[in-house]
C-alpha cells in the first residue's frame, strides 16, 4: 500500500494529530499530558534513528536534551531573545554541534562500550550543569520566565500560551519532525542506517565508509533531542536541572521498548503510555510512592511479552487477523520448491550496461590485474602465511585449493585488506592498497563474498541489493538524507540485473531469514557483484551445499564469469577444476605449486601434501 500511496503515513499523522485534542479532549485527558507526550515522542525520533535504525543503543541522550534546551531557555531569559522558535531552531544546532564533537569520542568503540561511554558524557554534563556553569543554568534553580510563542502575522495575533493553544505548536513542530525522519529513513542513507544495524562487517566490506554514517545518526540523534529539550523548557515555561539526568536518558530508553524500535512512531506510543500510566497511578490509585514499583512491573511485562513493542504487536495481531503471515510462509516455500532458473548470459541481460565489472580497458586483456609479493602474516609465533607470491591476470578465472589450515581465508583477508598483513606488498590495478581500509579497497573494484554467510538478515533480498549497489553508485560517503531512493540512476536496474544473475527474481521481497540455504549462498555472491568489482574473491561459495545446489552454483559462477575477473577458494575440486583455468595450491601458509588442472592433478607433491601420498586420486578426479 505504502508503495502506491507514498504520503500515506505523513496524511495519517496529520490526521492523527488534528483529531487528538477532540478525542483526548473527550476522554478527560490533560493538555499538559498530551503535550509531554509530543515533547518525549520528538525526542524518540531521534534516538530511535539513533538506536532502531542504526543499532547505536546510547544512555547519554539526557546530555543533548539539556544542551539545547538550557542554550533555548538562556538566550531568551537571559538574553532576551525574542523568538522562541528561533531559539529552538538554535539550541538544535549547538546540540548538534555537541553531538559531533561527543560523537568522534564515543564512536571510537562498540557494543557496550560505546553504551558505557554515552553514560559517562551524560554525567560528565550533568556535574558540569550543577558546578562550573552553574552561573548560566541556574543550577539546582534551572532557568525560570522561559516564554512561549507568540507571533504577529500582520493583523492576526497568535498566541500559543497554555493548554491545547500550545497543544497546536507543538503539534506542528512534532508533524515536521517526524515528516523529516521519514525522508531520512526512506534515503539512501537511511539504508545504510539499517545496513549498519543487522551487520557493520558487510556494509563496510560491500564499501560503506560506516564511520561516517554512524557519526550522521548520532549527530541527527543529537539535533532531536536539543530541539526537544527547548520545547520542555517551553512547556513548563522553566528548564529544569533534571533534564541532564541520567533518569532521563533511561526514561527515553524504556519509552522507545514499550512502544517499538526502529519504527519512528514507537518512542511517541511508548511515551503516552509511561505518562499516562504516570499521572493515573500518582493520582488516582492511592499508591504513594509505590506507583513507581508498579510502573516497573508494567513495563517488564510489556517488554517480555510483546519484544518488538506495541507497534511490533500490533503488527503481529493485524497479520494474524489478516493471515497475511500465513501467506508469506506459504508463499515462500513454494518459492524455495520450486527450482531455480537457467543463469542468464551476462551479455544478453537487457541491464547489462548497469551491472558490468569496473575493469581494465579490454585492448589489455592478459595485463596483471593484482599481485601479492612477499605476503606474510603471523598471529604471534603462530604463522598463517608465509612468504606468498601471487598474481591474476584480467579476464582469468583462478582457483585457489589446500587441506584445512593452508591459510586460504587468511591469505584472502590480506587481499581484500580485512586483515592487516604483517609484511609484503598487495598491488592492485597499478595501485599499491596495502594496509587501506576495506571500504576503500571495495571502492576501487576488489571486494569477496564471505565462507559464512555476510548478510543483512531482517532486509528483503532487495534491500541487500540495494546496499551493495548504493556502495558503488554513490561512493563510500554521502549525505544525501532527503534523496529518494528512486532518484539514483541505475539503481533499480543494477539490483534487478545482479538478481538475474544470482538466480532470484522470484524472491526480491523475501526476508533474507526465510531464504533457503542455496539461496542464501547466492545472494552471499549477489552482494559481492552488485557493487561492480573488476575482481571478486569468492571464498568456499559452494560450502554446505547439496550435489544438485553445487551444480547449479558451478553453472551460476560460469555465467557471473563472462567479462569478470574471479579468484575462486573451494574444497570441492571437481568443481573448481571444472571452473578455473589455472590453480594454486596453498600449504601450511606457503604456495606449494601453481599450474593447469591437469598439472595439479597430476602432481605428486599436490597428493603427497593434499591427500597424505594416495597417489592417483587427483589424476583420477
Amino acid at each position: 500500500m505504502l508503495r502506491h500511496h507514498p504520503f500515506l503515513v505523513e496524511l495519517l499523522t496529520l490526521v492523527g494529530l488534528v483529531l487528538a485534542p477532540f478525542v483526548l479532549g473527550w476522554i478527560g485527558a490533560s493538555p499538559d499530558t498530551v503535550n509531554r507526550v509530543l515533547v518525549w515522542g520528538l525526542f524518540g525520533i531521534g534516538f530511535d534513528i539513533l538506536f532502531g535504525f542504526t543499532g547505536l543503543l546510547s544512555f547519554g541522550q539526557s546530555a543533548f536534551f539539556g544542551t539545547g534546551g538550557f542554550f533555548a531557555a538562556y538566550i531568551l531569559t537571559r538574553l532576551g531573545f525574542p523568538s522562541v522558535v528561533l531559539a529552538l531552531v538554535l539550541g538544535m544546532v549547538v546540540a548538534a554541534v555537541v553531538g559531533y564533537l561527543i560523537g568522534l569520542i564515543a564512536l571510537r568503540r562498540t557494543g557496550i562500550y560505546f553504551a558505557m561511554i554515552t553514560v559517562a558524557i551524560a554525567e560528565v554534563f550533568y556535574f558540569v550543569e550543577f558546578n562550573p556553569l552553574a552561573e548560566w543554568t541556574g543550577g539546582e534553580n534551572g532557568l525560570p520566565g522561559v516564554p512561549t510563542p507568540h507571533f504577529h502575522l500582520g493583523s492576526l495575533d497568535l498566541d500559543f500560551s497554555t493548554g491545547w493553544s500550545l497543544y497546536q505548536f507543538f503539534a506542528v513542530c512534532y508533524f515536521i519532525g517526524i515528516v523529516v525522519a521519514l525522508r531520512i529513513v526512506r534515503s539512501p542513507v537511511g539504508a545504510i542506517f539499517r545496513a549498519i544495524r543487522e551487520n557493520p562487517l558487510r556494509a563496510s566490506a560491500v564499501g560503506h565508509n560506516i564511520h561516517g554514517y554512524k557519526l550522521t545518526a548520532f549527530v541527527v540523534a543529537a539535533a532531536y533531542a536539543g530541539f526537544a529539550g527547548g520545547m520542555l523548557g517551553v512547556l513548563q515555561a522553566f528548564m529544569p536541572p533534571d533534564a541532564f539526568t541520567f533518569g532521563t536518558s533511561g526514561q527515553l530508553v524504556m519509552q522507545a521498548a514499550i512502544g517499538g524500535t526502529g519504527t519512528l512512531f514507537g518512542p511517541l506510543l511508548g511515551a503516552a503510555v509511561w505518562l499516562f500510566l504516570q499521572d493515573f497511578l500518582q493520582s488516582s490509585t492511592g499508591l504513594g510512592a509505590a506507583w513507581k514499583l508498579v510502573l516497573g512491573i508494567i513495563f517488564v511485562v510489556l517488554v517480555c511479552g510483546l519484544r518488538r513493542g506495541l507497534i511490533g504487536g500490533l503488527d503481529d495481531l493485524w497479520g494474524l487477523l489478516t493471515g497475511c503471515k500465513a501467506k508469506r510462509a506459504a508463499a515462500a516455500a513454494q518459492a524455495a520448491a520450486a527450482p531455480p532458473a537457467a543463469a542468464v548470459p551476462v551479455a544478453t541481460t537487457p541491464a547489462a550496461v548497469a551491472a558490468t565489472p569496473r575493469a581494465p580497458a579490454p585492448q589489455e586483456p592478459a595485463g596483471i590485474i593484482l599481485e601479492a609479493s612477499g605476503l606474510s602474516k603471523r598471529y604471534g609465533g603462530i604463522v598463517a602465511n608465509s612468504d606468498i607470491d601471487f598474481s591474476v591476470r584480467q579476464g582469468e578465472l583462478r582457483g585457489i585449493i589446500g587441506p584445512n589450515g593452508a591459510g586460504k581465508s587468511t591469505f584472502f583477508k590480506m587481499l581484500t585488506c580485512e586483515v592487516k598483513p604483517s609484511s609484503g606488498k598487495i598491488v592492485f590495478d597499478g595501485r599499491d592498497i596495502t594496509g587501506m581500509a576495506v571500504a576503500d579497497v571495495c571502492q576501487l573494484g576488489l571486494t569477496k563474498s564471505y565462507q559464512i554467510n555476510q548478510l543483512f538478515n531482517r532486509l528483503t533480498v532487495r534491500e541487500n541489493l540495494t546496499i551493495a549497489a548504493l556502495a558503488a553508485l554513490r561512493g563510500r560517503f554521502r549525505l544525501d538524507l532527503f534523496r529518494s531512493l528512486k532518484r539514483i540512476p541505475g539503481l533499480t536496474e543494477q539490483v534487478d540485473h545482479t538478481l538475474e544473475l544470482v538466480n532470484l527474481t522470484q524472491r526480491p521481497d523475501t526476508p533474507v531469514a526465510e531464504l533457503a540455504y542455496g539461496e542464501k549462498r547466492r545472494l552471499e555472491v549477489g552482494l559481492a557483484l552488485a557493487t561492480r568489482p573488476s575482481l571478486l574473491l569468492l571464498d568456499e561459495p559452494l560450502a554446505g551445499m547439496s550435489p544438485t545446489e553445487r551444480a547449479e552454483t558451478v553453472q551460476l559462477l560460469k555465467s557471473i564469469g563472462q567479462g569478470r575477473t574471479l579468484v575462486v577458494i573451494d574444497h570441492d575440486m571437481d568443481s573448481l577444476f571444472e571452473l578455473a583455468g589455472q590453480v594454486t595450491v596453498l600449504q601450511e601458509g606457503k604456495v606449494l605449486v601453481e599450474g593447469t588442472p591437469e598439472q595439479i592433478k597430476s602432481n605428486t607433491l599436490v597428493q603427497d601434501a593434499y591427500l597424505g601420498g594416495v597417489h592417483g586420486t587427483l589424476a583420477h578426479a
